[in-house]
């Protein structure tokens, strides 16, 4: 059965690898490819856009989302266009992949709430490599517990808009809930100036933004006379894609519920 396929942000940097890595399977079919209303790109065809074969399906107005029918809508575009979409979604009872990030309280509220109705696979990342990161760092936190100060650095390029990024907010979540701790009260996004001695359990952010980097993340756990380091580094926004394409197909036989990258690659683990 092939599942039918909505891109929400098609023109978008990761909206092109979006639609590059669709044409990769045989298991879906690209219908729809969504673009912020106005842009200069509206009518040209996605594969046009994507550097590919034409392939038939243009760029259309996200205005006109309700329009068409899909399975399953893959959205990575920003916080408000993406409410628009989990609205669609919902009424057609398509599932939607989220690869969008920094939504306030009330749109993840929303979002929580399409979960009853909808499949919903929702993840900062959809790179393998980064959730099995996900999962050693997890354990690496509940072994090694208080007796090591855990920081997270990560990079990605110029353009992003959001920070810390996604992903590096998901693995201090990891890592404060293995030891037992909320991230909203262990979280130190910021240094300057004269800060004091380290608080007892902090979960330290650096944040870089510089050229074309597509994604870096490590956690470092230091302790007394020893460092273990965690890292992942992305080198294509394929491997994004690609994760973001097979769990559209796996979420299109899912019944509603709020699923992460680790249920769609088998994962068990405490996240």
């Amino acid at each position: 059965m092939t599942t039918r396929l909505a891109i929400n942000g098609a023109s978008g940097r990761m909206g092109r690898e979006l639609i590059v890595a669709s044409q990769a399977r045989d298991d879906l079919a690209l219908v729809a490819a969504f673009g912020a209303p106005g842009s200069g790109q509206l009518g040209v065809d996605a594969g046009r856009i994507a550097g590919t074969d034409e392939l038939g399906v243009a760029l259309v107005s996200s205005e006109t989302m309700a329009d068409t029918a899909f399975d399953v809508l893959v959205d990575f575009s920003l916080p408000g266009p993406s409410m628009a979409a989990l609205a669609v979604c919902r009424a057609q009872g398509a599932a939607m992949v989220i690869g969008t990030t920094g939504y306030d309280d009330a749109q993840q509220a929303e979002i929580d709430a399409g979960a009853d109705e909808i499949a919903i696979v929702q993840a900062p990342n959809y790179s393998a490599g980064v959730n099995l990161t996900l999962d050693l760092v997890g354990r690496a936190a509940a072994a090694l517990g208080d007796d090591v100060d855990i920081e997270i650095i990560e990079a990605h390029h110029r353009h992003k808009v959001d920070a810390p990024s996604g992903t590096a907010l998901k693995l201090g979540d990891v890592a404060a809930h293995a030891r037992g701790q909320n991230l909203a009260e262990s979280a130190v996004y910021t240094r300057e100036g004269q800060t004091g001695a380290r608080p007892p359990a902090a979960i330290g952010f650096a944040t870089v933004r510089a050229g074309e980097i597509v994604g870096e993340h490590t956690v470092l756990f230091a302790g007394a006379g020893e460092r273990l380091e965690i890292t992942h580094r992305a080198t294509s926004r394929q491997t994004f894609a690609g994760g973001a394409m097979r769990a559209a197909v796996w979420a299109a036989d899912q019944g509603a519920g709020h699923y992460g990258m680790n249920d769609v690659l088998g994962l068990t683990d405490a996240r």
